[in-house]
């Protein structure tokens, strides 16, 4: 592919219109998940489990049956016996039986939340009610929660069989590990003992919730013809259809899947928790049923992101070059295999460029919901470790914490984790604009501090679908297959009309369902704007070929003498020179000259690069209190092009609140009992506004050449280097290391007052 042109050569690119969603959603007119309403539907309630870890002896739904207004009750029973395949799962895969299991208890209920039984009646009271009377008879087994618990080598092990996937000839395993992966260039070990400088540390996180506003929420109808209809807000219809029709033992072409508006995910909303619920309850009372959380069920029942153990050693030679890394963790991936290690592995030390390292995780079975992404998957964890210690790295070498980064950061041409060499990335770009920032520089005040911290992901393409039509007047229908979360619509719609000529509010574009396009991957790693940007692009072309035949015919010239140029066909042969048609007049005519103008298109691009971000963050600290408030933050980040400008610093700005919440605040506290005691935005807080200083974003826009107009992809990066950018600037107004998040008060009081 060709380079993209300069920013200068475009019209509607890089501007900020305003977003063609925003006044449907900022009056309440735009249909969520728990909006959506079907004629004749029932409401449904699910029973979970109140134990960690319990064997289900039996389940007695007698009374709930006789509540007036029940009309179905379903169990673990009820769901089809599956052949244990791997399907894809949003960014990743998982096992059908994971997912189903994890949907519904069988035989075992393995996290407080469970779900053990689900009711259909004709209001939600009647459903709840009738909840409250199924009586599961449970045998309560010991369970584990902390990970050090379940990874130690005399650890209970929370299922009778589990299988270390990853494990070398004759190695032995840990008890609940599901996964063991390594990745090691050279030798690190005899590279560490030459080191001239070495730090190393131990860096422990709590499981984070995403915190989405709208809770989950299904609608399905199962219909007289076997078919399955769904409504539900995700990142992506295309793997809720294939993930429900795997569970529910059904064709994939006979479920089809309406996606409403989505009220954030964050990864949280890729994978499937209600919908095969919500159909067996359907099937069986011959209605369509809805199902929908509560915040607690959302909290309870659904997937955080991974907790980690990591332990860290860094070498540098004596000018503070990297020269080797050792590093070993282990993420949480609760009751379920799969979860982020190998996320985790690749993201460690990717941004930097080390001759010799070795980094291996393991992903660990506990007692909570099988966990789920979380914004740029297993990145976060990893990097507040690593990058901590390169700040460490920085104070024993008595070095700028930035140039020392720029003595090791990855530049166009290194080879990277995946054995591959960067494109053009922008990790140098990103470190010199953020030490040339007058933040950088900036006095601090009383007991203030300052941190700093680097990060990266790998951002991604996959394949996408998108159609580009034309009405009679020349308006313009994009369609595609994406989830519209970071402004999609809107990006979208600027490609296609920088690519047609024509102005951006002539563009439309709408969400289809899973029946009226070809598949489309999820929205998310960083990859919608990318891909399904290619999709659009490719489309728009097709339909300008289009325009370019249909103006040859009424011109009655060949093809070859038709230009397109600022939105018109214009005419080059002799009889009709400097002649044209605008693309309203060619489509006003589509009738006469072959019908209808469109055309849908089919991608998987691979020219994907990563992304970088560095920040910087201030903090105070109260020393009689031990609160921590952040007072300044800035985020710099390569964001190849930005497509709109508004949207890309909303997703700057939102990542660095995110990983703020992350290091200073958020984590599932589980009592003694194994139960969560913080199910809710009450105790379990993220940040809001009032807690936040206005975040500055400097956007630094070296674009992909894998991209018409150089898309890179910017959801992810943002959320990775807040946690030790956090972290670091409290170590260091407390003076001492703070390596456990969240660094909640209690925790900073200690450490300023010996204990």
């Amino acid at each position: 592919m060709n380079a993209p042109e300069p920013k200068d050569a475009f019209k509607v690119v890089g501007t900020r219109p305003i977003r063609p969603d925003g006044v449907e959603k900022v009056t309440g007119k735009a249909i969520f998940g728990t909006d959506y309403k079907a004629a004749n539907m029932l409401h449904g309630a699910i029973v979970r489990s109140p134990h960690p870890h319990a064997r289900i002896k039996s389940i007695d739904t007698s009374k709930a049956e006789a509540v007036p207004g029940v009309k179905a009750v379903i169990t673990g029973a009820d769901f089809p016996s599956l052949e244990d395949i791997i399907v894809r799962m949003g960014e990743s895969s998982g096992s059908t039986v994971d997912i189903s299991t994890n949907i519904m208890a069988k035989d075992t209920a393995y996290y407080d939340g469970h779900a053990v039984a689900a009711i259909a009646a004709v209001t939600r009271q009647a459903a709840l009610e009738a909840a409250r009377l199924v009586e599961v008879d449970y045998e309560i087994l010991p369970h584990v929660i902390e990970m050090c618990d379940a990874f130690a080598a005399d650890a209970t092990k929370i299922k009778a069989a589990i299988n270390t996937v990853g494990l070398g000839e004759g190695e032995q395993g840990r008890p609940n590990a599901s996964l063991k992966f390594t990745s090691a260039k050279g030798v690190a070990a005899a590279a560490m003992a030459n080191a001239v400088h070495v730090v190393s540390g131990h860096y422990s996180l709590k499981p984070v919730h995403q915190g989405y506003i709208e809770p989950h929420a299904a609608v399905a109808a199962w219909k007289a013809d076997g078919k399955l209809d769904v409504w539900c807000s995700s990142q992506g219809q295309f793997d809720v259809r294939g993930l429900t029709a795997s569970v529910l033992h059904l064709e994939i072409g006979n479920v089809r899947v309406m996606p409403l508006e989505i009220g954030g995910g964050f990864g949280g909303k890729t994978t499937i928790y209600l919908e095969p619920v919500a159909a067996l309850l359907s099937k069986k009372s011959g209605q369509p049923v809805r199902v929908a959380m509560t915040r607690e069920e959302v909290f309870r029942a659904t997937g955080p992101a991974p907790g980690g153990e990591i332990d860290v050693k860094l070498g540098a030679d004596a000018d503070g070059k990297l020269v080797s890394a050792e590093i070993e963790f282990q993420y949480s991936s609760g009751a379920f295999g799969g979860g982020d290690a190998w996320a985790g592995v690749m993201h460690s030390v990717n941004h930097y460029a080390i001759e010799d390292y070795k980094v291996t995780g393991w992903n660990v079975l506990c007692n909570m919901p099988k966990h789920a992404a979380y914004r740029a998957p297993g990145a976060p964890q990893i990097n507040f470790a690593v990058e901590s210690a390169m700040n460490d790295l920085a104070d024993k070498i008595g070095i700028d914490p930035i140039e020392l980064r720029l003595k090791s950061a990855v530049k166009p041409g290194d080879p990277s984790m995946m054995g591959s060499k960067f494109g053009e990335i922008g990790l140098i770009e990103c470190l010199e604009a953020a030490k040339a920032h007058p933040h950088y520089s900036a006095p601090l005040g009383k007991n203030q501090a300052r941190g700093f911290a680097c990060g990266t992901w790998m951002n991604y393409g996959g394949p996408s679908t998108a159609s580009v039509s034309l009405a009679d007047d020349g308006s313009v229908l994009v369609t595609e297959g994406n989830p519209d979360i970071g402004g999609s619509r809107a990006s979208m719609a600027l490609m296609a009309a920088e690519t047609l000529g024509v102005p951006y509010e002539k563009v439309n574009v709408t969400i289809a369902d899973t029946s009226s396009i070809g598949y489309s991957m999820v929205t998310g790693g960083s990859r919608t704007t990318y891909a399904t940007g290619i999709a659009v692009i490719e489309a728009a072309k097709a339909v300008i070929n289009i325009l370019r035949e249909r103006a040859a015919k009424m011109w009655e010239t060949d093809v070859a003498n038709i230009e397109w140029i600022d939105g018109s066909a214009v005419c080059t042969d002799a009889d009709n020179a400097g002649k044209s048609f605008t693309l309203a007049q060619i489509a006003a005519k589509a009738g006469a000259t072959g019908g209808p103008i469109a055309f849908e298109n089919g991608v998987n691009p691979l020219q994907h690069l990563p992304g970088y971000g560095a920040h910087i963050c201030d903090v105070e600290v109260d020393k009689e209190t031990g609160n921590v408030s952040v007072v300044r933050y800035t985020v710099v980040q390569d964001v190849g092009r930005a497509i709109h400008p508004a949207y890309v610093e909303g997703q700057m700005q939102g990542g660095a609140v995110q990983g703020i919440g992350w290091a200073l605040n958020e984590a599932y506290i589980y009592n003694k009992d194994g139960r969560l005691d913080n199910a809710g935005f009450l105790d379990y807080r993220i940040p809001v506004a009032s807690d936040m200083p206005m975040i500055d974003t400097v956007m630094v826009e070296k674009p992909n050449p894998g991209h018409p107009y150089g898309v890179k992809g910017v959801g992810e990066v943002p959320i990775v280097p807040p946690l030790a950018a956090v972290g670091t600037a409290v170590s260091r107004a407390v003076g001492k290391p703070m390596r456990s998040l969240p660094i909640s008060p209690d925790k900073v009081y200690a450490a300023l007052n010996g204990g």
